[in-house]
């Protein structure tokens, strides 16, 4: 392959794959928290209503829903602007996993083969699914899109020191934490890259005190938005920092052993907050603990290590931090976040000495993914059917199977409305939406 157009034809390849793996998008419904957000939202049906709002929650990921609404109601639109983003945030993963191998892992012999391989595992894993065609989903996606188009504005900054890309950084900065108030991961992941590369971190702090004072200028601003400020409270009221901190442990665990090894796929885990804390917590703690620890350890005897592993945990920082949420996890949060295993995973393929072995081994790999990503998107079609997957995936979640009922109700089978909405009190007898639905349904 000619050198000057591997770039161009990886990004093909990565594109055209992960189209294939979403080709079942336009085919999805609206689902659960998308017609909160989207249909019955009249801020988001037109420009003049977006404008009024403001300011706002995530005015970004309002914006992009009216232009969405504007082209079209329909729920397709959507689902293929979903899969647009992801497509274009997967090429940026390619662009910066090109930059920074050669600094991270110098003596790797196909550090291309390593960076293609990074791109189309994060872009086929099937738990992208969710931040992806779940429209409600959407702030993950996009938030990611501009923290990724930042770091790659700020690596172009480094190789051509202009003002011009520097400044693109900066922008797409602002943009991020307007598309979802909680990806404030920028600054961290461009002093991450520098320490990686094998800068000092003080002056890794010192290049990046724009963005940090950026930062805190517009956690001040958010702080002075009333829906920032309720959203604050809301969340210090459904649980306090300390006891969030401990729950999310278990989330974090979760997140590694169901979604992202296993595949294990669940719209609605049903996690609950721990009362106390036991032998299994503070195992799963120490496992993470000695995780960030090999982390920083590896910083500088295996950048690439070092860097995957402290990126994964960065990502999943402000979603599973001190500031409660309704849902301990879901598998969206992993969307940034898979960038880290994805880089691991190329950098291991491609130091195998056999390099058919490997090649076999990533096209398998990669077909794996993509089919078990094009089944997750079809879970989508419809109501019942993405239901029907998490109650399979959660039987004893009771809230999954009332939103089962509903489902079934909404299509017009109120005999399995009725089974379901009767599971759902049978696992736990205070569950008043089921007890509600289910009265209302009669006999």
């Amino acid at each position: 392959m000619n050198p000057a157009t591997a770039p161009a034809r990886a990004a093909a390849v990565v594109a055209l794959a992960t189209i294939a793996a979403y080709a079942a998008a336009p085919d999805t419904v609206f689902q659960y928290d998308d017609f909160r957000v989207v249909v019955i939202d009249r801020d988001v049906h037109s420009w003049a209503a977006w404008w009024a709002s403001m300011p706002g929650m995530r005015p970004l990921t309002k914006a992009s829903y009216v232009a969405n609404w504007l082209v079209s109601p329909a729920p397709a639109g959507f689902a293929l602007a979903g899969v647009a983003m992801h497509v274009a945030a997967t090429l940026l993963v390619l662009a910066l996993a090109r930059r920074w191998l050669p600094a991270f892992a110098p003596a790797l012999a196909r550090p291309g083969f390593a960076v293609l391989a990074c791109a189309l595992l994060f872009a086929l894993h099937p738990a992208q699914t969710e931040a992806v065609v779940y429209i409600a989903g959407r702030s993950t996606v996009l938030a990611s899109l501009a923290t990724l188009a930042g770091l790659y504005a700020w690596e172009r900054s480094r190789e051509r020191a202009t003002a011009a890309w520097r400044t693109a950084a900066l922008l797409l900065f602002v943009a991020s934490l307007c598309a979802r108030e909680a990806a404030w991961q920028m600054p961290f992941a461009i002093v991450l890259v520098e320490v990686a590369r094998g800068e000092r971190l003080r002056d890794a702090l010192r290049g990046t005190l724009p963005f940090w004072l950026i930062g805190f200028a517009l956690a001040a601003m958010l702080i002075a938005v009333p829906a920032y400020r309720r959203l604050l409270e809301t969340s210090l009221a459904i649980r306090p920092p300390l006891d969030n901190l401990i729950a999310q442990v278990d989330a974090v665990v979760y997140l590694v052993t169901h979604p992202l090894l296993t595949l294990r796929l669940n719209f609605d885990p049903d996690l609950a907050a721990r009362d106390a804390i036991d032998a299994a917590w503070l195992a799963k703690a120490a496992a993470l603990a000695a995780l960030v620890g090999v982390g920083i350890a590896q910083l500088r005897a295996r950048p690439w290590l070092g860097f995957a592993i402290l990126w994964f945990v960065l990502a999943l920082a402000p979603t599973h931090g001190p500031l409660a949420r309704y849902e301990l996890a879901n598998d969206r949060q992993l969307y940034l976040a898979l960038v880290g295993p994805a880089l691991v995973a190329g950098v291991w393929l491609a130091s195998w000495r056999r390099r058919m072995a490997a090649n076999t081994a990533l096209v398998a790999l990669s077909l794996m993914l993509a089919v078990a990503t094009f089944v997750r998107v079809t879970d989508y079609a419809s109501e019942e059917r993405l239901w029907e997957a998490t109650v399979r995936a959660g039987p004893d979640n009771a809230r999954a199977w009332n939103n089962l009922g509903q489902a079934h109700e909404a299509a017009g089978d109120r005999d399995r409305a009725r089974e379901a909405y009767r599971r759902s009190l049978a696992i736990d007898p205070g569950q008043l939406k089921a007890r509600g639905n289910l009265d209302a349904l009669g006999p």
